[in-house]
């Protein structure tokens, strides 16, 4: 599971997010930082983060038993639409994509047919709900993506009941 920061946090901070649900379910994280303060496809287009991402990804899988099933591109916010928008683009890698408060998806392409899940606070005032994840979930249901949808009673955070959700939802 690659797990993608928000703008202006780190791997540091993003790590304890899926840490308890990973530890419980065996899953192999990859938390990288972005290589600026922000994820690239947010800060005029893919580069830098990809080819960093490429890299990354190809030592866990030279190290680590990696179910190729189960690949899970996940973030939160800023994170959350840069899995959307590099997730739809390569499908055929990423199985499922996660989107804690994503603001857009900018792909590229679409590739293959990744589940999605994206979870939204309905009091989120740095990504309004009805801006974000109310247009982004029927346009990607529009596509004939499978999408798993939760909003809650909350702001612009990721509840722990539905970082351990979305893990239990990868399978």
């Amino acid at each position: 599971m690659v797990v993608l920061h928000g703008a202006g946090s780190s791997a540091a901070r993003a790590i304890d997010l899926m840490t308890a649900p990973a530890d419980e379910l065996g899953i192999v994280l990859l938390v990288p930082d972005s290589r600026g303060s922000t994820w690239d496809v947010i800060r005029g287009g893919f580069g830098p983060d990809v080819a960093f991402l490429d890299r990354a990804l190809a030592q866990v899988f030279a190290s680590c038993p990696v179910d190729p099933a189960r690949v899970v591109l996940e973030g939160f916010s800023d994170g959350a639409s840069y899995a959307l928008s590099l997730g739809i683009g390569n499908g055929d890698l990423f199985t499922h994509i996660v989107a804690f408060a994503p603001g857009f998806a900018a792909p590229a392409v679409q590739v293959g047919r990744p589940r999605v899940f994206v979870t939204h606070g309905v009091h989120d005032a740095v990504l309004p709900i009805d801006r974000c994840s109310r247009r982004l979930v029927p346009a990607l249901r529009g596509a004939d993506y499978d999408v798993t949808y939760e909003e809650f009673d909350g702001g612009h955070v990721v509840p722990p009941e539905l970082a351990r959700q979305a893990a239990l939802w990868v399978g």
